[in-house]
């Protein structure tokens, strides 16, 4: 497996100044100490919270709509989905990364390369070459992996789990037997316990807590710490001591890590491997059990009679590591051959109250798989259409506000970056040279690797898929005719 560099430059502000990419050696050095990093005083971390639409099942139907509302136990509640993100100062960073791809990941994947099962089943968070080919997998490979085995077992079902509050609610007693039987250590060398310590029991501010009372920061004030040649919401560790903010401790004293850390990824994984073992053990090899875990998203394939059985299985193992199954994310979706308008097709159902709901898709990984066709999830494709048209409207406001600040008529809407992020024409990996927002004024060049209308081809070229085009077939009409409702003095002539 490709070693991903540990080192990267993280732009993002946070209590701390950060770290350039021209002290890498120096920082290497400090993560490569052992005695430093068991001395080392880890920083509270920045939380921000990611709010998410949700959508529904439409009871009796074969279709999902978006709710706002859900009522539960007779209360009606936000539907919406609040996923808490923490990250660590600049340092801290990248000693979580140096311990992660340096040191532990390579324990990992060692571990997982003497079982050639569980090595395939575990796929979130790993870099994993493509047969026969440059790169790495990702969500296009393994949806493939997947469908093509329904494909090839052609009746059978799908069993689909959802661990619930995965992050939150991992146990620091297993978690810490694992870490230590992965470096096949009998206890946590003490460097690496000072990390443990680190992450589970953890100290955090919260993001909105930095801005003023009307929502934003202070502009003034951060213009003074720049000036001072500082990338940071203080000048020193001393001033953001000396604020008021308050500092929360990690709300469950045995369990839960926090999500967003270098580190956390893999210590879920590792958390994990214990499970993995058991089911590859007893229902893939033994039952010949198809088995694929992402995260916290699991997918068996298997036949109709072996579904209780499974379910029980599952359900039972993943108790055993203080873990709970997501009873309603649970899905099972059934493929069968079937003769449709004269032909025989594989095609997929489920059962909902009671009842059976045809071209019912197998939902994973950003895919509809029916058994004939494969198209891009419908959530994903609306995400994509209302990041066009809010993007296109903060250009407007923005462009109006500049009409009426230089008191102006006619301004142009700069449609190189539209048309890169939201068109065919961003469709090509390159090379991106670009002048950053700081007091370096050093020029940049990051990579660029193209657009979801770029993932989108080529998930209809893996997935041989060409419905798939068929999908985004309308997105340069919908781009131009979203340009077209403001008044920008550049809108193409019809």
């Amino acid at each position: 497996m490709e070693v991903k560099n540990w080192f990267k430059y993280r732009g993002y502000p946070h209590i701390s100044n950060d770290i350039p990419i021209s002290k890498r050696k120096v920082m290497e050095r400090y993560a490569q100490t052992p005695t430093l990093i068991f001395k080392h005083s880890f920083l509270p971390l920045i939380s921000k919270q990611i709010i998410q639409r949700r959508f529904k099942k439409i009871s009796g139907f074969d279709f999902r709509s978006r709710s706002h509302k859900v009522i539960k136990d007779g209360l009606t509640k936000s539907s919406k989905k609040i996923r808490t993100i923490m990250y660590s100062c600049h340092q801290d960073a990248h000693i979580y990364a140096y311990y992660t791809k340096k040191i532990i990941e390579p324990k990992y994947e060692e571990l997982l390369s003497k079982n050639c099962y569980i090595n395939k089943s575990v796929i979130a968070y790993r870099r994993l070459p493509i047969d026969d080919n440059k790169g790495n997998k990702n969500n296009i490979y393994f949806a493939k992996e997947v469908f093509e085995e329904i494909k090839q077992r052609k009746n059978c079902v799908a069993l689909l789990f959802d661990i619930e509050n995965f992050f939150p609610s991992l146990d620091h007693k297993i978690l810490k037997l694992t870490w230590a039987k992965t470096l096949g250590c009998k206890s946590l060398p003490k460097d690496h316990y000072n990390l443990f310590k680190s992450i589970t029991k953890y100290s955090f501010i919260n993001l909105k807590e930095l801005k003023t009372k009307n929502g934003r920061f202070d502009e003034k004030e951060l213009a003074e710490i720049k000036n001072n040649g500082k990338h940071a919401y203080f000048n020193s560790v001393k001033d953001f001591l000396d604020s008021d903010l308050t500092i929360y401790k990690n709300p469950k004293k045995s369990k839960g890590i926090p999500q967003g850390l270098p580190i956390s990824a893999l210590l879920a994984n590792m958390y994990m491997l214990p499970f993995d073992q058991i089911i590859v053990d007893e229902l893939t090899i033994k039952k010949n059990v198809f088995y694929r875990r992402y995260s916290d998203d699991m997918i068996f394939i298997c036949n109709k009679n072996q579904i209780a059985e499974i379910k029980e299985f599952v359900e039972n193992q993943i108790k055993l590591i203080k873990l709970d199954i997501s009873i309603d994310k649970t899905e099972i979706v059934e493929f069968d051959e079937k003769i449709v308008s004269g032909k025989l097709r594989l095609q997929s159902s489920s059962v909902l109250k009671n009842r059976i709901i045809e071209n019912y898709p197998l939902s994973y990984l950003g895919f509809e798989f029916y058994g004939y066709q494969t198209l891009i999830k419908s959530k994903n494709l609306s995400s994509f259409y209302r990041d066009m048209k809010e993007s296109i409207a903060r250009k407007s406001k923005r462009v109006e506000s500049i009409k009426k600040r230089d008191l102006i008529d006619e301004l142009p809407l700069f449609k190189r970056k539209l048309y890169r992020l939201y068109s065919y024409k961003g469709v090509k990996t390159r090379k991106l040279i670009y002048l950053p927002k700081s007091s370096s004024n050093k020029i940049k060049i990051k990579d660029y690797r193209g657009n979801f209308i770029r993932y989108a081809l080529k998930a209809s070229e893996v997935l041989d898929a060409p419905e798939i085009k068929h999908q985004i077939r309308n997105h340069w009409k919908i781009l131009q005719n979203t340009i077209d409702k403001y008044d920008f003095s550049n809108k193409l002539k019809k």
